[in-house]
């Protein structure tokens, strides 16, 4: 392994475009993980949505919504990331669940 400009890392001899398309690999794959993580956390939130339909709960939480928000900003700290960019990323994924949840 050798270093690259920036702190990147390649294989010596493999050239700069080889590295990236397996970056680009790798960005792809972490990408459909991602999709599929947040199918599975919208049908869980379906899911949910029933419950609270079940025991005459709303379907709205916002303690708990601000709990996830307040969890995910800590996440992203402690991962070392700002923490805004996450927060808003993690309202679009409520949004999500909450869809889910009135849908059902």
């Amino acid at each position: 392994m050798t270093s690259e400009p920036g702190g990147g890392r390649r294989e010596a001899g493999a050239a700069p475009t080889d590295a990236l398309a397996r970056c680009r690999k790798e960005i792809e794959r972490i990408d459909a993980d991602i999709v599929r993580l947040l199918a599975d956390r919208v049908r869980i939130g379906r899911e949910i949505g029933s419950l609270k339909k079940a025991a005459g709960r709303p379907t709205i939480d916002p303690a708990r919504e601000a709990e996830v928000i307040r969890r995910a900003s800590e996440l992203a700290r402690d991962a070392g990331l700002l923490d805004e960019p996450v927060r808003a990323i993690f309202w679009q994924v409520i949004g999500l669940s909450r869809r889910a949840q009135v849908d059902e």
